[in-house]
């Protein structure tokens, strides 16, 4: 295939479906992962709509370890490579007290905004080496920076992630592949509306407008390596 080949996950909603959309647009591949067959088929559908060619749809809960490996062994035999990786899923988990988390509630957090990240990382790593310009970006969040109360367990995982992706990025600075860490600001999603319900969500940009912000940094012509892209001071520039 002579387009780049693009997984990202978290596809059927929110930032990660107006992202794949826009990476479609853009002349990628894409691969979209989400739980949600139905959300998936529908995205597929728009995805045809725009470019006049499909997505390859992988229904999955990333919290299935074993099936990000089969996942990966999938995309070596049908691909040979893997040329972006857009990790953008993530769960909010419970916002509390940290003595009032359930334990599953703090493990899934964890299960899904970090080590899901992990695994993805080990399983596609020999994919993007077999790229010519592989590139990584991950999505966090602004609570990393500005840790505030009941935020505990969500922002902890964002803040595994981050150090994990310094510490990747350090690693492969050798190598053809560029990582980097993504943060959307506020935006309005069920995500944000569920955490802040009494805010206006029309003072917020969409899914849309950060998403077109996406595909550059998973192009070959992106040599920003290590960096935490923030989209709102981006904006502003």
């Amino acid at each position: 295939m002579d387009r780049r080949i693009t997984l990202v996950t978290g596809a059927s909603k929110g930032i990660g479906r107006a992202a794949a959309l826009e990476l479609a647009k853009a002349g990628h591949h894409v691969i979209a992962v989400a739980r949600s067959e139905k959300a998936l088929t529908a995205l597929d559908d728009e995805i045809l709509a725009a470019t006049n060619r499909n997505a390859t749809l992988i229904p999955m809960d990333l919290r299935d370890m074993a099936a990000i490996d089969r996942l990966a062994g999938a995309l070596l035999e049908r691909f040979g490579r893997l040329d972006g990786l857009l990790g953008n899923a993530g769960v909010l988990g419970t916002l509390g007290p940290l003595e009032t988390i359930s334990p599953a509630a703090f493990s899934e957090t964890l299960e899904i905004n970090f080590t899901a990240n992990w695994r993805l990382i080990r399983a596609t790593h020999p994919l993007l080496r077999m790229s010519e310009a592989g590139r990584a970006l991950f999505v966090t969040t602004g609570i990393v920076p500005r840790p505030r109360a009941f935020w505990g367990v969500y922002g902890a995982s964002k803040a595994a992630l981050e150090t994990m992706i310094a510490c990747y990025a350090d690693e492969i600075e050798k190598t053809p592949i560029r990582v980097n860490l993504f943060d959307p600001g506020t935006v309005r999603t069920e995500m944000r509306f569920k955490a802040m319900p009494g805010e206006d969500p029309l003072t917020l940009p969409t899914p849309q407008e950060v998403a077109a912000t996406i595909p550059q940094y998973l192009s070959p012509e992106c040599t920003l390596h290590g960096e935490r892209l923030v989209f709102a001071k981006r904006a502003k520039a």
